[in-house]
């Protein structure tokens, strides 16, 4: 039976946490290859204009972004918080849709209870945090079988955004 996983990703948890410049492109490379990610779902706080470029950027690297839907009297005074969101899209993604496994892309102490619930029902493949050192202390309980740090040397070398040096 072919691997069919869903990614469910908190973006500013992986912009914020991520000590380095990631290359997302790459790192959907990534995601597909290692973790059979078939659809990664990529969530960001607000629509902002000024974003568009990375909107665009992570669109043609595969990524269906998810945004946070705010009163728009409250945009720009709030953050992004779509923990909330995650969560019921996981949960749907499990009464819905045909997948095999959930891969999370966070650190926030916010997902315990989702991971856990996974877990036991066999339904969990792995947690990437942004970077541990900075992960919630709830998920110290897990074994490494269940979580990866991409701020390893390894994928840090792999995924880390190269700028094209013009040699012409």
């Amino acid at each position: 039976m072919k691997e069919n996983n869903f990614c469910f990703i908190d973006g500013q948890n992986l912009n914020l946490g991520t000590p380095y410049s990631l290359d997302f492109q790459k790192f959907r490379t990534y995601l597909k290859d290692k973790y059979k990610v078939t659809k990664a779902y990529y969530f960001l706080g607000c629509v902002d204009s000024e974003h568009q470029d990375l909107y665009s950027n992570l669109q043609e690297a595969g990524y269906i972004l998810i945004f946070r839907e705010h009163n728009k009297n409250f945009k720009g005074l709030k953050k992004g918080n779509v923990d909330t969101d995650i969560v019921f899209e996981i949960m749907k993604s499990l009464i819905e849709k045909d997948f095999n496994k959930v891969v999370l892309v966070s650190g926030d102490g916010d997902y315990k209870k989702v991971v856990d619930y996974l877990i036991k029902r066999k339904k969990f493949k792995k947690i990437i945090f942004p970077n541990f050192k900075k992960a919630s202390s709830l998920y110290k309980q897990l074994t490494s079988h269940y979580f990866i740090d991409l701020n390893q040397k390894n994928l840090k070398k792999l995924l880390k955004f190269k700028k094209q040096t013009n040699t012409s």
